[in-house]
């Protein structure tokens, strides 16, 4: 099945856009490498031969791939190709990054090993420079990706997919590229806005091994007009006044442009960037009841899951004009915030949310052993406590793999932190791989104290965290009472429910369909909808629950449960009565 974007697709020239809006350097600096490579399906020796071309950065289980071949656990997964990187001069840096690599790969350049990494949703960057020759450099990726059958990150990926669990894709499926940077350069750069105080604090990191001491000039413009510049050392936080600040809200997504230059060494550097002044909290609103906070006052959380799923990319969106789609149209009908289910999005994609005023939930990816009953499915049906430290119950003994999730939780909250849209953080979903998620919590509050944190979305509850989350499919929905009568001091979010499920023909993929409630039309749909909304959501939002996540924003191959096609071509319910039912949740 292909989308629009996907017939549309240039394979000479897939995702050409700059893939890292919040940390930009002159066109003339940088060099996308997607497109096509050689590549081979094989062991972990190099390939005698090569079994043909691969468009990247789609994986080969893709149609937009040109491959449409599952990677084994036994199996490596060889690239190659050829590039002239952009011009440089003696002193120069020249970059190699990955936006995503699923799940291990180890690179080289021109015969020379620069580098490897695991981790299967996040990026990476290997400074290849001692590597690179005169002219034109061959660049190799080895790739193996071990699935479900090792405990690294893989979200919804499942080698048997069915129901609730989806194809498993490996290599590369985010944009590679190749950059040219000073010998001390902006490595990284952390944002973070104070709106109470008319303040915007930036902190400029310089990439390793230099020892001069650099400055940081920060320049801020809203609309072309400075207003806000300051100086000082790199590496500590520079604070900017912002007269007058204009607050980021979804309604008015208002951002401000910065310029970063960075002087001390024999070359400078200069990024541009963007931030939004804004603040997050919890409070309670005229009538006494525990709500989110943003620029200090109330906000609803309406949301819809989102998998970020495509029938012809996968995990990777065919283009930004799609990824685009999904958050306009959702904005379209009424929703306020996306909960980002399981999967790190490209960078591009939050900045659509940043621009066009989208809040996002976002969930870390989980790992572990296979979900086992006990402590995965049991817990929908009937109440239960089990602590989480319990590893070997939840499948997690193994300490090595503990810890490189904790790691992945910390580059994540990094990686994201200056997206203005990010409003909460999602360690853990409905057991999946959970260990710890109080002390894991607390380490997230620790790395970002301006953001809330869901420490499990649905269960297993361990009491920790901001929020006190539940799902709901199963059986209606009621906002327990006996949480008012305890006092429960979290906010109450129900972060999954709904999910019901209508076949569109000529729109389906699969022969299955795999839904909490099916209807057989669009009417019987829509009514649905609106009434699952009137008898259990809003009761409970005006017994003070403060954020919803409606399942789902599109059919995922046997999930039928939609608000769209899988294809994007078929909004099921009309949008009047999706627009309606959430307007009246608006006002409760």
């Amino acid at each position: 099945m292909l989308t629009r974007w996907g017939r549309d697709l240039d394979p000479e020239h897939p995702l050409p856009a700059y893939p890292r809006p919040q940390l930009a350097r002159p066109d003339r600096t940088w060099r996308t490498l997607n497109g096509r490579w050689e590549y081979a399906f094989g062991s972990e020796e190099r390939p005698p031969v090569w079994d043909g071309t691969i468009v990247v950065p789609f994986s080969p289980e893709t149609v937009l791939s040109g491959v449409g071949r599952q990677l084994q656990p036994d199996q490596w997964l060889w690239y190659r190709r050829p590039f002239e990187p952009p011009a440089h001069d003696e002193g120069d840096r020249v970059l190699l990054h990955f936006g995503a690599v699923d799940q291990s790969c180890t690179v080289w350049l021109n015969g020379q090993e620069v580098g490897a990494h695991t981790g299967g949703y996040l990026p990476f960057t290997l400074d290849v420079t001692p590597a690179v020759g005169a002219g034109e450099q061959l660049l190799e990726v080895r790739v193996r990706d071990l699935s479900e059958t090792a405990p690294h990150a893989r979200g919804k990926q499942r080698l048997d997919r069915g129901t609730i669990w989806y194809t498993a894709q490996s290599g590369i499926w985010q944009t590679v590229w190749v950059e040219v940077v000073p010998e001390q350069y902006v490595d990284s750069v952390r944002i973070t806005p104070h709106l109470e105080q008319g303040v915007l604090e930036v902190a400029v990191s310089v990439s390793t091994g230099s020892t001069t001491r650099h400055h940081a000039t920060v320049t801020v413009r809203d609309s072309h007009r400075v207003v806000g510049e300051e100086t000082g050392p790199a590496g500590e936080p520079i604070r900017i006044p912002i007269p007058d600040p204009h607050p980021w809200t979804p309604d008015d997504p208002h951002l401000y442009d910065l310029e970063i230059a960075l002087t001390g060494g024999a070359h400078t550097d200069r990024v541009t960037s963007y931030a939004a002044m804004r603040s997050l909290g919890i409070g309670h609103d005229e009538r006494g009841r525990r709500r989110f906070l943003l620029n200090g006052a109330p906000i609803w959380h309406l949301g819809v899951l989102d998998q970020g799923y495509w029938p012809d990319g996968l995990l990777t969106a065919p283009s930004d004009e799609a990824m685009v789609h999904d958050i306009v149209t959702m904005k379209s009908l009424g929703f306020t915030m996306l909960r980002k289910h399981v999967k790190v999005e490209p960078l591009r994609w939050y900045h659509h949310c940043d621009r066009l005023g989208m809040l996002v939930w976002q969930d870390m990816v989980n790992g572990g052993g296979r979900y086992r009953h006990l402590v995965a499915d049991l817990p929908a049906r009937r109440p239960v406590r089990i602590s989480d430290h319990r590893h070997r119950l939840f499948l997690r003994a193994d300490p090595d793999a503990r810890a490189e999730f904790r790691d992945e939780v910390r580059r994540t909250v990094a990686l994201l932190h200056n997206s203005p849209c990010v409003v909460a953080w999602v360690p853990f979903n409905e057991g999946w791989g959970q260990f710890d998620a109080n002390e894991i919590a607390a380490e997230v509050k620790a790395l970002d104290p301006t953001r809330p944190v869901n420490h499990v979305s649905g269960w297993i509850d361990q009491g920790g965290g901001d929020v006190k989350s539940f799902h709901s499919y199963l059986r209606p929905f009621r906002l327990p009472s006996r949480l008012r009568r305890r006092r429960e001091k979290r906010v109450y979010a129900l972060t999954e429910y709904g999910g019901y499920s209508l076949r569109v023909a000529g729109h389906d993929w699969s022969t299955r369909e795999f839904g909490y409630r099916h209807f057989d039309s669009t009417e019987e749909l829509a009514g649905g909808f609106a009434s699952l909304h009137r008898d259990q959501i809003e009761p409970a939002l005006d017994a003070g629950l403060a954020a919803t996540a409606y399942t789902q924003l599109s059919d995922v191959e046997d999930e039928l449960n939609g608000l769209l096609t899988w294809d994007r071509e078929v909004l099921k319910i009309p949008a009047e009565i999706v627009r309606g039912t959430l307007a009246r949740l608006r006002v409760r």
